[in-house]
């Protein structure tokens, strides 16, 4: 079912982290996500509950306002 609230999203398991876009346009990056939340997150049929009930407020996060050149110096 597609979310109403999330637009896309896309998780980095090297950096176990997960980018998220709302239909907003605004996109943030959760630090510290497990690839098994990750994955459970790409399952769920109701992303935008999922979202709110395991990740939001669980990770820190920092707004993305453009990607970043090198991902590695994000979370070093």
């Amino acid at each position: 079912m597609p979310s109403t609230v999330i637009r896309a999203f896309e998780y980095h398991p090297a950096r176990r982290a997960l980018d998220v876009e709302f239909v907003s346009g605004r996109r943030y990056r959760y630090a510290g996500v497990t690839e098994e939340v990750a994955e459970e997150f790409r399952a769920a049929f109701a992303k935008g509950r999922f979202f709110n009930a395991r990740i939001r407020d669980r990770y820190p996060c920092i707004d993305l306002v453009s990607e970043p050149d090198d991902w590695s110096e994000e979370w070093a």
